[in-house]
């Protein structure tokens, strides 16, 4: 009678110790899915919120530059100064900024100052469209300072207020930098006096970052 006692009592243990073991097992894998879904959201969460503090610069040359002959005594940076004040003015120049620079000129189209879209969302600087001298566009940004994003586009709007992608627009391609100067080229086929405004714009979860009205 006490060996069957002692036998029914280490059965209920090691039915009482197999029971743990199963609810353990349960509970890891229950934890199995959670794990697999919290990784590639911790991920997602880096990716997006990383580069709101962190800030892209990138400075371009004015493209006038690129082939422009520069005297010995006037520096790269002095050069793309006179360029850019050449080019705002309303009309080409009839004579050259220096007798060594030759007569390459450009011309102003039209302009405008980036603004804030919120609290969270925030710009400033200025975009200019110009002709070159061979009769093709840029859209130039000069001291951009915008909030930066993990994929923003620089999208030409058709709408007067950069709002309403719906009038149409065309994608210039990716901000190279949310901070400083750059050249976005303007396909030759498009009417430029078709935009009137730049949008930088949050691609991912279609978001307006800052825009900037033309006249």
């Amino acid at each position: 009678m006490e060996r069957t006692a002692i036998a029914k009592g280490q059965f209920h243990a090691h039915r009482r110790l197999g029971d743990g073991n199963t609810h353990a097992e349960a509970l890891a894998e229950n934890r199995a899915p959670g794990l697999v879904l919290l990784v590639p959201a911790l991920w997602l969460a880096w990716w997006l919120g990383l580069p709101l503090f962190i800030n892209d610069v990138a400075n371009e040359e004015f493209p006038l530059t690129a082939s422009a002959t520069v005297h010995e005594n006037v520096t790269r940076s002095e050069a793309e100064s006179m360029m850019e004040i050449a080019a705002k003015l309303e009309s080409p120049m009839e004579e050259p900024m220096t007798s060594a620079m030759g007569s390459i000129s450009a011309v102003s189209l039209i302009t405008g100052n980036f603004r804030d879209k919120g609290r969270v969302c925030q710009g400033g600087g200025r975009a200019t469209i110009y002709q070159l001298e061979d009769e093709t566009n840029i859209l130039r940004l000069e001291d951009l300072d915008v909030t930066n994003g993990p994929d923003l586009h620089v999208l030409l709007m058709v709408d007067s207020e950069g709002r309403d992608k719906g009038q149409g627009y065309i994608d210039l391609g990716k901000l190279k930098g949310n901070i400083g100067n750059q050249n976005y080229p303007i396909p030759d086929d498009l009417v430029v006096s078709d935009y009137h405004a730049v949008m930088i714009y949050y691609q991912p979860f279609h978001v307006v970052f800052s825009t900037a009205p033309l006249e």
